[in-house]
């Protein structure tokens, strides 16, 4: 049977070496450049013809803005409008990604933590200097909420300090986990069609069946979840709730 972690695996595929920094190509950065293409394809092939009734290609990329151009709203108000064009880049990317993982041979980069961190981070970092530059001190009121008793100030304001310094760290591993264990199942439940043959393989094949559509809602809600997260966390910074 084969390991079912080997489709984790990073290989080179150009090696680049730039100094003492090991800057090769691989397959984690192809696909991370196939999933840019799609996702370019998507809008642009999509929203080409600007048609007044739009046809199925058209009507999904107009949901995906519409939708991600919602969440912005509900959830930020009128002044994340600036923002949306990265919180809509994140939500497609993310998703693209899912999706492309699907495929069999293909490779899953958000299954890799130092890709979902990475992400994390930024989300982090920037929605951070953004609460500063707008409140400036006063941000920090963020881990002392109003009308809380200054007595609860030594037990609260570390508890909310720490939460808010676990953001990237949650929001890094629910996606990398998420995926990573869907697809080891896959790989799991796949090696044993194949040896238990034409009478005892239905079973495992049913199961790869039933858990592929499973990847596929959940691919769907990981990209929903981290964008809905990282507008909250954005809602936060503008808003100081």
């Amino acid at each position: 049977m084969a390991n079912p972690l080997a489709q984790f695996e990073i290989t080179t595929l150009v090696p680049i070496r730039l100094g003492g920094v090991d800057a090769s190509f691989t397959n984690s950065g192809l696909f991370m450049v196939l999933a840019v293409t799609a996702i370019t394809l998507f809008l642009t092939l999509g929203m080409r013809a600007h048609r007044l009734v739009p046809g199925r290609w058209q009507s999904m990329a107009e949901l995906s803005y519409e939708f991600i151009a919602g969440m912005v709203r509900d959830n930020v108000g009128t002044e994340g409008r600036p923002y949306f064009p990265f919180i809509f880049s994140l939500f497609m990317f993310i998703l693209f990604a899912n999706l492309i993982g699907l495929v069999p041979y293909s490779f899953t980069f958000t299954s890799h933590i130092i890709v979902t961190f990475a992400m994390a981070i930024t989300v982090f970092v920037g929605v951070t200097v953004i609460g500063i530059i707008r409140h400036g001190l006063r941000f920090f009121t963020l881990f002392l909420p109003s009308g809380v008793p200054m007595v609860m100030a030594p037990l609260l304001i570390p508890i909310e300090i720490v939460s808010y310094l676990s953001r990237p760290v949650s929001l890094s591993i629910r996606l990398f986990a998420n995926m990573m264990a869907g697809h080891t199942m896959l790989k799991v439940f796949a090696g044993f069609v194949v040896p238990l043959g034409i009478l005892g393989g239905w079973a495992p094949l049913a199961v790869d069946v039933a858990l592929t559509g499973f990847e596929f809602l959940v691919a769907v809600l990981q990209a929903y979840v981290f964008t809905i997260l990282t507008c909250l966390y954005l809602n936060d910074a503008i808003n100081l709730h």
